[in-house]
């Protein structure tokens, strides 16, 4: 019998009623108690959905990640968040954001943890901290509180944490020290912990050990046989899960641990299934990954059980089917759209989907096919209407990108020349100032959006309330004394959707949520066809900004490869194809900026680094088709015309060449958290066009002050020449409130002025 199971489900809940318990207890409008119960009953109803699998995880939620969790469980909780409270939930939150609550005095404001992405998701993690005096200590209490929770619902339960190698890898160590010095302690705490979980009469507990589908280097490669020798006692039976890609060198090693399970990616490495069952002893389950976790397409059931049907012969019990990796990564539950297309929402599966389908897979080679003939005939035909539908195939498009040439993405001049001419044209102060582009988008405003959205305000009362709020914002930066300006964007509620909406090409779901990171959730869109742009996107709202003032405004833009990373996308032809018909795109409403007067133009990359493969040995395909794309949708622009762009959580050491291929004008990025380390690149790369790293954390309520800015402004310096420096929050600022933007822009102007004077 095929054994099913699932990796880890949606936390945030069908109508993200995890996001706005989160945000009621910040601002101090909810009781502790009440967000508790909130997480409870998710956790309930997200047990339920998953009630038809042979094990379902117990571990997966979290109040904000996953990997925050993994160092509370094992103590590893930064010593500027200890003893501040006995409140342990508090100062989780205050390890993740820099405070509990919005009313929170400055004695028990901290630091918040610096954030990076999961692997080359869009979900971010806080990344552990590690010191010589890291001391771990076992504090399983939530997760057994959990276990205990799911079994009493009648759950067969199957904990998931990260492995020790992986939650080491993860980790950043604060003063030098060998991160895998730490391993021998650190597994002592999970053989505690699973002295404890045995207790409870767990049998199977899920180890995520995803960083052994990337290039290890020999000495993490040796950490796993020690750790896993050591744990190879646990009473516990152990599934080692990889995901995200192929083991490739390291298929060997993860056969040979001494566990009892192994979890694969056969969604990315189909080709590598064969060579692991080949390797793997026969005393040991595989789990095959054969339901893709990251995307929203339907599974080709067919076509999967006739590939699978061999390899169950092979292993008959030992033969477990999952998701490839957990479901955070997609929407919760499909049967919620209601405004889809209903040819497009048959060929798409959100996660309670996707379990269903693993529940008919399960079903056809544990009982026959016959016994899922209905449901089998119902997905072939999805799968061929999509094939061959007109609304995915657009001969005009394909035409065009096949005629693309590596002329369009080559500008005029060179930067030299450029920026003469630039800097005459423009005329700014040394440290120019300006912001990433967004303001914060109250409550009024996402009512009007709302409101114009369901046909309850007329287009003439949307238009005057978005021409009220760009005035609103202009007005703001002209008192603060901003150099460059942006108009705000409030009639954007995602920087990938609202470009989306007025593509052909994409769809757009009511209820297709997935966290990010923390309450942050996005609702990524969907792209099933071929994608052009009808008509200007964003000229009425950019050339109505720049009326209001003599100071140079940016056009805002979204760069193809974000609305590629940061969209679900068609797995029927290549991404770079995909990513090449979005450059030419966006490229079109580059050059209607430009003739409408508009002499600054940012085109945000802000997902560039996330499209990286996992093992740097692909990294130069991607690479080159990337910065094509953004070439050829930036680059036709004359030379007076100043191009920028924007990177976020971009630690891009070992990218900068193709990041300077780029050629943009100015690259804004996020440093502050990491203290400037960022620019540490700088000193052995001499990047030539300009530069604004980050000098606050938009992430944390936390204002800043003009000496911390100054201060990083003054390491900047230490690398780059101050003409080539700009002074920016990291990221836009549409998440914070009006108060605390006003407050920390004005520190950053006074930050900047003191810099010319020194």
């Amino acid at each position: 019998m095929v054994t099913i199971h699932n990796l880890g489900f949606p936390r945030i809940g069908k109508h993200r009623e995890l996001k706005f318990a989160l945000e009621k207890y910040w601002s101090n409008a909810t009781s502790q108690d009440a967000l508790l119960q909130t997480a409870d009953t998710l956790r309930k109803q997200h047990w339920q959905h998953q009630n038809k699998l042979d094990w379902v995880p117990v571990g997966d939620f979290s109040f904000y990640d996953q990997v925050l969790d993994m160092s509370f469980l094992l103590g590893n909780v930064p010593k500027r968040a200890k003893n501040l409270s006995d409140n342990e939930l508090d100062n989780y939150f205050r390890v993740a954001r820099g405070r509990a609550s919005v009313n929170e005095s400055d004695c028990t404001c901290i630091q918040a943890g610096e954030m990076t992405k999961w692997f080359d998701t869009n979900y971010h993690y806080i990344v552990p901290e590690f010191s010589q005096e890291t001391n771990f200590a076992l504090q399983a209490q939530n997760l057994i509180v959990q276990i205990r929770q799911a079994q009493e619902q009648g759950i067969k339960v199957k904990p998931v944490i990260i492995g020790p190698v992986t939650y080491l890898w993860l980790g950043k160590s604060k003063d030098n020290t060998n991160k895998l010095d730490l391993l021998d302690s650190l597994v002592k705490v999970y053989v505690q912990l699973f002295d404890e979980l045995a207790k409870l009469e767990i049998e199977w507990i899920q180890l995520d050990e995803p960083v052994l589908v990337t290039e290890l280097e020999p000495d993490w490669q040796t950490a796993f046989k020690k750790a896993y020798d050591t744990l190879a006692n646990s009473p516990i039976k152990l599934l080692l899960a990889s995901y995200f890609g192929s083991l490739q060198d390291n298929l060997n090693l993860a056969c040979d641990l001494p566990i009892d399970g192994l979890h694969i990616d056969a969604v990315n490495a189909k080709d590598e299934v064969q060579l692991v069952i080949n390797s793997l002893p026969d005393n040991k389950v595989l789990s095959l990954g054969v339901v893709n976790g990251r995307n929203i397409w339907k599974t080709d059931l067919s076509a999967t059980l006739l590939w699978l049907e061999p390899i169950h012969q092979q292993l008959q019990d030992r033969l477990w089917l999952a998701p490839s990796c957990s479901l955070l990564h997609v929407p919760v539950d499909l049967d919620s759209e209601q405004e889809l297309d209903s040819d497009i929402k048959s060929w798409l599966s959100f996660a309670v989907q996707k379990l269903q389908e693993l529940k008919l897979l399960a079903q056809a080679l544990n009982q026959g096919q016959a016994s899922v003939i209905k449901e089998i005939a119902s997905n072939v035909n999805a799968i061929n209407s999509r094939k061959h539908s007109s609304l995915v195939h657009n001969s005009a498009v394909k035409e065009r990108t096949a005629k693309v040439n590596d002329k369009l993405g080559n500008r005029q001049s060179n930067y030299k020349s450029r920026e003469k001419v630039q800097s005459e044209q423009l005329n700014l102060p040394l440290y120019p100032t300006t912001t990433i582009g967004s303001f914060p988008q109250t409550l009024e405003i996402r009512q009007v959006r709302r409101d114009y959205k369901l046909g309850q305000l007329s287009a003439e009362k949307y238009t005057q309330a978005m021409q009220a709020e760009i005035r609103h914002c202009v007005q703001v930066q002209e008192d603060l004394g901003l150099d460059v300006l942006v108009h705000g964007e409030p009639e954007r509620n995602d920087m990938v959707e609202y470009f989306g909406q007025q593509l052909s090409g994409y769809v757009f779901s009511q209820f297709g949520w997935v966290q990010s990171y923390g309450s942050r959730c996005v609702k990524p869109p969907i792209i099933f066809g071929d994608i052009s742009r009808p008509k200007p996107m964003t000229l009425d709202w950019i050339t109505y900004a720049q009326s209001l003032t003599n100071k140079p405004m940016k056009g805002m833009l979204t760069g193809p490869v974000t609305m590629l990373n940061w969209s679900f996308v068609r797995d029927d032809q290549p991404r770079a194809t995909t990513c090449l018909q979005l450059s030419l795109a966006i490229r079109d409403e580059v050059l209607d900026l430009e003739k409408s007067n508009i002499n600054v133009i940012q085109i945000d990359e802000a997902a560039l680094r996330e499209g990286l493969p996992l093992r740097k040995s692909q990294w130069q395909t991607y690479l080159d088709w990337a910065i094509k794309a953004y070439r050829i949708s930036a680059n036709g622009v004359s030379d007076e015309t100043q191009i920028h762009t924007h990177m976020c959580y971009s630690e891009f050491n070992d990218i900068i060449e193709a990041i300077a291929q780029m050629d943009a004008d100015v690259i804004t990025i996020e440093t502050s958290r990491s203290d400037m380390e960022l620019l540490d690149v700088f000193d052995q790369f001499d990047y030539p066009n300009e530069i604004g790293p980050g000098v606050y954390d938009i992430h944390s309520p936390n204002i800043p002050s003009v000496d911390s800015m100054v201060e990083l402004m003054e390491k900047a310096a230490q690398r780059i020449p101050a003409k080539r420096l700009w002074v920016n929050p990291d990221c836009g600022l549409k998440t914070r409130h009006w108060d605390e933007v006003i407050s920390a822009l004005t520190n950053m102007i006074l930050a900047s002025k003191q810099l010319r004077k020194n």
